[in-house]
């Protein structure tokens, strides 16, 4: 019978799995709230906010060194009101004070521990902070104690301090549009940079650590596909193909981790994201088709099985994280050591541990990591190489302890999966991954939406908490995906619904641009404005993005005149950092090529459909007249009608139409 905890603190009652680890710490934690900072102000005590994520390794290891204990807890009460965060349910919260943590320290990440007056303003802030010296880096309890002495001692300095922070604060939330009309010119410059930052050995851009860059990748196959630059997809192809055959791929289950320690793919921090995996899945979708490499598209199915199997809600909606740790171990469920594999596979497993690099000296710490890089012969991937191999250690892995899972379910990250699997569906020709598409959909609009606008998180049936404007729009994108793949009118028309409510509750009137956050959020001391595209895309980049889709088929201008200004505030900062805006830059290749609109006469199902989805047109839109019982009139429809029975396809350029084809020979023609 397992034992009553000692503590139990406010962040019992809260639906974040970050949250409830934290539940029963010493410390007396809040969640944020107007109930924490009113105390503070009563009491007259600084605010230490806590920010973090469930598949965080070093959060779990500063709670276990510091949060845990009793001696730590005692002096974090005496002396402070302490809230924690799940960055990944609050990142209007993380922003702010992640802007803070860079600008005054020059790094940034999780864990991040940011002191704050009682009106929010910060003052002292950092990120992992060790329970004894060490590293050259001050204790937990050496931060906490001068943190203490300074606002008791020095308060004066602290406020001339906080004024001048904010003021910078705010400044950096305020972009300037560029004079200049938006030409290729900037996308042939961000080609420059990424040519010159490839790293030619290993695939991707620049040394450790190495993400993942999806979006950069996304924006290189388009820019091959305008310029028919070889240079562009040489590098995608090369990249895409190191990070899946290195350990950053789980080479027996399927997925990537989030990002490597080293600069070749081999060492991950083994947690696994949806969002990285939602845009990878995309990426080699998307490079299969432009390539037709099977082991591209064997990458991005066993990667959507690994969502479906692991992280897929039985509502529909998709989890948001997997950890790293395992029975207290980093990587513990994901390594091998060669009597492990010869337990599994006897005769057969020297072969593959030769092609897997598993040796007895180990790739980490004593333990390996499957990969190809290393010594793998396999030609251009694996393909049916030691599949009976892979799926019988596979099943010896399910036997292990998982690494724990976290369970909420977020709306941006969902838009970027139903993305993923509405694009698998059509790519792919997949009624499983349509009907997955589907549900998701639904889940969002039944479980996700209050009177009509967004939540942000959902959690065993209750959601909460007001969506941004990232949720916005990228499940905008998805249903407009979904839209394209199966015709359905009514993904449309909430598409629509969602874009109008958007520009209404986020638009910024006065200087251009998308608010994080909308027009009812509660008040914090900075209403940023983000146009980088990190791990995630940002919500300015995805907005532009669906406006101009939206333009093109309802034909309203509207919509394109913010989704250009959106471009014009972002020009400059795309022009100085380009690898930072991947997905921006794609919303420019799509503003600036020539938009075929493609219209099918028939069912989505068809040969001639199919033909249109398994081609690469990432600047083409596709509206399929077979349901359109949606209450938005599509003025590409307008005339539309089959051929003597036929399944017929119009393809249209900025509006102005070829002859209607009925035959795959005629279509591949003015597709082509």
């Amino acid at each position: 019978m397992q034992a009553e905890p000692k503590h139990t603190n406010r962040l019992i009652s809260e639906t974040s799995p970050y949250l409830l680890q934290h539940a029963h710490n010493p410390v007396d934690w809040y969640p944020w709230g107007e109930e924490a900072f009113e105390r503070a102000k009563a009491e007259d005590k600084p605010v230490l906010v806590s920010i973090g994520y469930s598949a965080c390794h070093w959060c779990h290891v500063m709670e276990h060194e510091s949060f845990e204990d009793e001696k730590t807890a005692a002096i974090m009460n005496e002396h402070f009101i302490n809230i924690k965060v799940d960055m990944e349910e609050r990142p209007d919260v993380d922003q702010i004070y992640m802007n803070f943590v860079q600008l005054t320290t020059g790094r940034g990440g999780w864990p991040m521990n940011v002191f704050l007056m009682p009106d929010k303003r910060p003052f002292f802030g950092g990120t992992y902070f060790p329970p004894a010296p060490r590293y050259g880096m001050a204790s937990w309890p050496q931060i906490l104690a001068s943190i203490a002495e300074a606002y008791r001692e020095r308060r004066d300095d602290i406020e001339r301090s906080t004024a001048d922070i904010v003021t910078e604060l705010r400044r950096m939330s305020v972009v300037e549009p560029v004079d200049a009309a938006l030409n290729t010119d900037l996308l042939d410059a961000a080609f420059l940079s990424f040519s010159r930052n490839f790293d030619s050995v290993n695939g991707g851009f620049g040394g450790a650590p190495k993400f993942p860059p999806a979006m950069s990748l996304e924006f290189l196959l388009r820019y091959h596909k305008r310029t028919g630059d070889d240079r562009a997809l040489a590098i995608v192809e090369h990249t895409l193909t190191r990070m899946a055959r290195g350990g950053i791929y789980d080479q027996l289950g399927g997925g990537f981790h989030r990002y490597t320690v080293d600069a070749i793919w081999l060492v991950p921090h083994f947690e696994k994201m949806l969002y990285d995996n939602a845009q990878l899945v995309r990426v080699y979708l998307h490079a299969f088709q432009v390539t037709g490499n099977e082991f591209f598209k064997l990458i991005a199915v066993e990667t959507l099985e690994y969502v479906r199997r692991e992280m897929l809600d039985a509502s529909g909606g998709f989890y948001s994280t997997q950890d790293a740790d395992s029975e207290g171990e980093e990587g513990k469920f994901f390594v091998w050591t060669p009597e492990e594999v010869e337990s599994v596979l006897g005769e057969a497993a020297p072969s593959f541990c030769r092609e897997y690099d598993v040796t007895p000296s180990g790739n980490f710490e004593g333990h390996n990591i499957p990969n190809l890089n290393a010594s793998g012969t396999l030609p251009n991937g694996r393909l049916a190489d030691y599949d009976t191999e892979r799926a019988k250690l596979f099943a010896e892995r399910e036997k292990r302890i998982k690494p724990g899972r976290d369970e909420k379910v977020l709306t941006a990250w969902n838009g970027l999966m139903l993305a993923a699997f509405a694009d698998a569906a059509a790519v792919l020709g997949d009624s499983e991954y349509l009907e997955v598409a589907k549900r998701n959909a639904d889940f969002i609009a039944r479980e996700m939406t209050r009177d009509g606008r967004l939540l942000r998180t959902w959690k065993e049936g209750a959601a909460k908490l007001n969506a941004y404007v990232e949720d916005y729009a990228n499940v905008i994108d998805g249903l407009l995906i979904l839209f394209q793949t199966c015709g359905d009118a009514k993904f449309l028309d909430e598409a629509k619904r969602l874009a109008d409510d958007m520009i209404l509750e986020f638009w910024d009137q006065e200087r251009g641009g998308f608010f994080f956050t909308s027009n009812d959020h509660e008040e914090l001391i900075v209403r940023n404005k983000d146009f980088y595209d990190n791990a995630t895309p940002s919500g300015n980049s995805v907005a532009a993005d669906v406006l101009l889709r939206l333009a093109k088929l309802f034909g309203d201008e509207k919509y394109e005149r913010f989704g250009v200004a959106v471009l014009r505030l972002a020009a400059s900062q795309i022009r100085r950092h380009p690898q930072g805006f991947g997905r921006a830059l794609s919303t420019l290749e799509f503003h600036l090529s020539a938009t075929k609109e493609i219209v099918i006469v028939g069912e989505p199902e068809s040969e001639m459909a199919r033909e249109i989805f398994s081609t690469y047109l990432p600047d083409a839109l596709v509206v399929t007249k077979a349901d359109q019982s949606g209450s938005a009139r599509i003025p590409l429809l307008d005339g539309r009608e089959a051929v003597d029975g036929l399944t017929t396809v119009y393809v249209c350029e900025n509006f102005v139409c070829e002859r209607p084809v009925t035959s795959l020979d005629e279509l591949q023609k003015v597709l082509n």
